[in-house]
């Protein structure tokens, strides 16, 4: 009979943050894909995660993928992550966007412009055209200096994930 051990006991089952987030990019490590490449695919999904015209992040972001040769769902997992702070992320780009060419911030209701959008497409192109606009410009101006952050927050600590995700390849 073995004496009982720490060992014994069930491993606690990973969380959802183990699962979907750490895990995937641990092996992505494993897989070839440097630090550096996943520092930037984070940081380029994250901020196309932000762009301000809703329903449009999804494409971006593949289309991103292809043509910087990203890895797919991890740029899409960072993408649909962004939606937990999507809203006030567009908020702040719009107040940015208002005050970056001196307008006063529109009132909005999100229940009115849905409304508009679905009755009177013209007409909500017209009321909120240059509002979409300025948001964008704002996206625009903020998005390089986010992605500089990220990217250089994030390539440390992946580069001290590395020899950990090929050490627990190497006992699998």
């Amino acid at each position: 009979m073995e004496p009982a051990s720490a060992s014994s006991t069930p491993a606690k089952p990973p969380g959802f943050w183990q699962r979907r987030v750490r895990d995937p990019i641990l092996r992505q490590l494993t897989q070839g894909v440097g630090p550096e490449r996943l520092a930037l695919t984070l940081a380029v999904g994250s901020a196309l995660a932000l762009f301000p015209i809703l329903g449009t992040t999804t494409l971006l972001c593949f289309i991103a993928g292809l043509v910087l040769r990203f890895n797919q769902p991890i740029i899409q997992v960072v993408n649909y992550l962004g939606t937990l702070v999507y809203a006030p992320a567009v908020f702040l780009q719009f107040q940015l966007g208002a005050a970056l060419f001196g307008r006063s911030p529109t009132e909005l209701s999100f229940e009115q412009m849905g409304q508009l959008f679905r009755s009177d497409l013209a007409e909500f192109a017209s009321r909120f055209g240059d509002a979409a606009l300025h948001t964008i410009i704002a996206w625009g101006l903020l998005a390089p200096a986010w992605i500089a952050i990220v990217y250089l927050g994030l390539r440390p600590m992946l580069r001290r994930a590395m020899p950990a995700s090929r050490q627990a390849r190497q006992i699998e």
